[in-house]
C-alpha cells in the first residue's frame, strides 16, 4: 500500500478511534461512534480498498475521473467510495477526501452533539485542558456558555453570539474570526504575546477541524 501515511493522519483528528471488524476484516475510523473511513483487508491482512464517506454529486465525479475510484465496496454506493490502496489516486487528493468523510460525518450528528464529540467550546477551547475544568467550571459545553468568568447567569459573549445568535457550531463557521468580541474577552493576566498565542492556537483546532482561517500570532 502506498498510503502508509493514513493511519497516522486519521487518528491524530480530534476525536477519532478505531476498531478491527474480524467478520469482514476492516480496520475502522470512527468519530462519534459512526464508521467514516477504512481500510479493508484481505485474508493476508494486506489492504485492497480504502473506503470512506463523500458527497454523492463528488464520488459521482470522481469515479468518473480516476480508474482507481471505484462505488463504496460492500457500501451504500451513493454515499461511499472505495480507493484502490496500491493506484495513482495522488496522496493529496486522498488526504482531502479523508479530510472531506470526517467532516461529513460528523455534520450527521446535532451542533450540539458535535461539540461534546470534539470536546471543544465553541471558541475552539480544549474544556478539559483548562485548569478550571470540574473546579470553577462544567466547560463550555455542559454549562451553555455560562462559565465562571461571564457575567451572572448570562452565557460568555463569545457563546452567545456564535451559538444563540448565529446558531453557529463554532467560531470556525464564522468569516469575522477572529472578532472584536473575542479581544473583549480577553484574560486580563494574559500579556499580549499570551493572548494572541491562545488565539492561534483555538483557531489552529478549529482550522483542523471546520476548515477555518488562521491569522498568524
Amino acid at each position: 500500500m502506498r498510503y502508509l501515511w493514513m493511519d497516522e493522519y486519521l487518528l491524530n483528528k480530534r476525536s477519532v478511534t478505531k476498531d478491527l471488524q474480524p467478520v469482514w476484516n476492516w480496520v475502522r475510523y470512527h468519530i462519534g461512534g459512526k464508521m467514516f473511513a477504512a481500510l479493508c483487508l484481505d485474508r493476508e491482512n494486506q489492504p485492497y480498498y480504502i473506503t470512506l464517506k463523500v458527497d454523492p454529486a463528488e464520488g459521482e465525479f470522481l469515479r468518473s475521473q480516476y480508474p482507481d475510484i471505484v462505488a463504496g465496496y460492500y457500501c451504500d454506493k451513493r454515499n461511499w467510495i472505495s480507493v484502490k490502496p496500491d493506484g495513482a489516486v495522488p496522496d493529496a487528493l486522498l488526504e482531502s477526501l479523508l479530510d472531506n468523510a470526517y467532516r461529513l460525518m460528523l455534520s450527521s450528528f446535532s451542533k450540539k452533539r458535535q461539540r461534546e464529540i470534539l470536546k471543544l467550546s465553541c471558541c475552539g477551547t480544549d474544556c478539559e485542558s483548562c485548569p478550571w475544568f470540574t473546579n470553577k467550571c462544567t466547560g463550555c459545553n455542559a454549562c451553555q456558555g455560562k462559565v465562571f468568568h461571564a457575567p451572572p447567569s448570562k452565557p460568555c459573549p463569545i457563546y452567545n453570539c456564535a451559538v444563540q445568535k448565529h446558531r453557529y457550531l463554532s467560531c470556525g463557521e464564522c468569516e469575522h474570526l477572529p472578532c472584536q468580541i473575542w479581544k473583549d474577552v480577553r484574560d486580563p493576566q494574559f500579556s499580549q504575546q499570551d493572548f494572541d498565542a491562545s488565539i492561534f492556537q483555538r483557531i489552529s483546532q478549529l482550522k483542523e477541524i471546520f476548515g477555518a482561517s488562521v491569522p498568524k500570532p
